[in-house]
C-alpha cells in the first residue's frame, strides 16, 4: 500500500522508525527477488517502496527540524560571524 505524508506526520518518531525499517527490509526482498527473475508485479513494487522510504525520511528530518527550531527560538543563539584579523 502506498503511503501518505498525511498519515505519516500523525505518526510518533518511533512508529515512523519501525515503519522505516520494515519498508527497508522489503525492499531488500523485493531487489532479491528481481535478481532471480521475479514477476513484474513484484518487479513494479520497488519504485512505490523505495518513494515510501523517502516520504517517511523527509517526515523524520521535518520533525526534527521543527524540534530544533523550537528548543532555539528566543535563545539569541547566532551563527558566527567572519573571522577578523588582528
Amino acid at each position: 500500500a502506498k503511503v501518505t505524508s498525511q498519515d505519516l506526520c500523525r505518526k510518533e518518531e518511533e512508529e515512523l522508525l519501525k515503519q522505516l525499517h520494515n519498508l527497508k527490509v522489503e525492499l531488500s526482498q523485493l531487489r532479491v527477488t528481481k535478481v532471480t527473475g521475479g514477476t513484474t508485479s513484484k518487479l513494479a513494487k520497488i519504485r512505490v517502496k523505495h518513494n515510501s522510504i523517502t516520504r517517511v525520511l523527509i517526515v523524520i528530518n521535518q520533525t526534527q527540524k521543527e524540534n530544533l527550531r523550537k528548543f532555539y527560538k528566543g535563545k539569541g543563539v547566532q551563527a558566527p560571524g567572519p573571522e577578523t584579523q588582528e
